[in-house]
């Protein structure tokens, strides 16, 4: 099982940790599963780049990062050298705990 800590860059949010998440699933279901704004304009189908986040850490838990989508990434608000889409990053393997960070989703329109 995994452990995923959510933080925000978005003032006047607090931390959420999600336990006992199972593999398979993208930190963009996880976080709408948990009713974490998190927007997908293109249907998490990395073909845009609404559910950018900053992967703190965990990140052998996920996918590597494909041309695809850092292409996307660099068409991003404020891209960093641990950004990833949240629709691309599909939990794999026994479990861990990923830490990522929300930009601040509040600049962002559409869903």
């Amino acid at each position: 099982m995994f452990t995923i800590k959510f933080s925000f860059e978005q003032k006047g949010l607090e931390p959420i940790t999600i336990d006992n998440v199972e593999g398979g699933q993208s930190v963009l279901e996880v976080a709408l599963d948990n009713n974490i704004e998190l927007h997908h304009n293109c249907g998490m189908v990395c073909a845009c780049s609404t559910c950018h986040l900053y992967l703190e850490s965990g990140e052998e838990l996920v996918p590597e990062l494909s041309d695809k989508e850092e292409d996307f990434i660099d068409r991003a608000r404020n891209p960093r050298l641990n950004s990833r889409l949240a629709c691309q990053c599909i939990l794999e393997g026994k479990g861990g705990v990923l830490e990522v960070t929300l930009p601040d989703q509040s600049t962002i329109h559409g869903d």
